[in-house]
């Protein structure tokens, strides 16, 4: 997955390059369906995301599958630009602009998402990564984001330092690897128009399918996944407070030597003796290897996004039962006339 990106390679990255993203809607069904056939059989989606930039707006007006990883005989490079080359000679937009994959209940943050976005923004600047919750648009809710890597971020990836020292110079944390881009799904006229009757063709008593109530298990998933990441949190913390005691017990002895091997120089000194240099004793205590915080930094922002999604959720949920509890009023005051 890290190295689908682009083949024109732009090292400079702006900020704020996309002020929003602008989606066909005949490229969302395209990966609403293929998210959808994916997770029927547990596989993670993957495609690419094709367009152009007009001033600030990222435009998406058309996507492919990748193929599937299981496939050893497949060229997934050439597949790629098979494809974009076939699209060219039909007219069709085929300007790579970034990818998009799909997520199970907000699982999307993670070490291979960011590897990947990556490799597409120091390769294409204006790319986005476009994430689609299956589950939560399977019970009314329509979950498309996209995303992009901070400046910061990618600074910190290339200089391959997750050191906290790192994180504190370049002002990362888990709310700066990643900023969201505002989407916007935008359809024809002629769209437009068939939407309309098909609307009217809706029978009425088909309607209650856009207000279905069944939400536990989406919040249920959710907690689950949230009190994971919080597990594995906890573990990343008591591994950097392991460090810090190793550091500080090394620290200790090596004050304690380096005293006592003061007091043998004053002796030796005062015996006309040559002295030790404190070299010798500082060699003798290595320094730790720090560990990396890139983990711990992934999984707080997997935890925060964890959060506001159920916050969100049950904000709509609760909008869902008053229109609901409106409706069934108005039936049984229909009922009874």
């Amino acid at each position: 997955m890290a190295n689908r990106g682009g083949r024109h390679a732009r090292t400079e990255e702006t900020e704020n390059a996309i002020n929003y993203v602008q989606c066909d809607g005949l490229a969302v069904m395209k990966m609403v369906k293929h998210c959808h056939e994916e997770s029927n059989n547990m596989d993670l989606a993957q495609g690419a995301l094709l367009g152009l930039v007009v001033d600030k707006c990222l435009e998406i007006t058309n996507c492919f599958p990748f193929p599937k990883s299981g496939d050893e005989t497949m060229d997934e490079e050439m597949y790629q630009l098979t494809v974009m080359r076939r699209l060219r000679r039909v007219n069709v937009d085929h300007l790579h602009v970034g990818w998009y994959q799909s997520s199970d209940v907000g699982n999307s943050l993670s070490l291979a998402l960011l590897e990947s976005q990556y490799h597409y923004q120091t390769s294409i600047e204006e790319s986005v990564v476009v994430v689609y919750d299956t589950q939560k648009s399977s019970r009314g809710f329509l979950c498309l984001k996209a995303y992009r890597l901070t400046p910061q971020a990618i600074q910190m990836y290339k200089d391959g330092d997750f050191t906290p020292e790192a994180f504190r110079n370049l002002k990362v944390g888990y709310e700066s690897l990643f900023a969201e881009i505002p989407i916007v799904i935008k359809n024809s006229p002629l769209t437009n128009i068939m939407m309309s009757e098909l609307n009217e063709l809706l029978p009425e008593d088909k309607g209650h399918n856009f207000l279905d109530l069944g939400t536990a298990s989406v919040l249920e998933n959710h907690m689950r996944s949230l009190i994971e990441r919080v597990d594995e949190l906890y573990q990343e913390a008591v591994r950097y407070n392991k460090y810090q005691q190793v550091v500080f017990k090394q620290d200790t002895e090596k004050h304690r030597a380096l005293a006592k091997l003061a007091a043998e120089n004053a002796v030796r000194t005062s015996k006309g003796e040559p002295t030790v240099s404190e070299e010798e004793v500082i060699k003798q205590f290595r320094p730790m290897p720090v560990p990396a915080r890139l983990t711990a930094t992934i999984t707080s922002g997997q935890i925060n996004t964890h959060a506001q999604h159920i916050a969100q959720f049950c904000s709509q949920s609760l909008a869902k039962l008053f229109i609901t509890e409106s409706l069934q009023n108005a039936k049984e005051a229909k009922e009874i006339k």
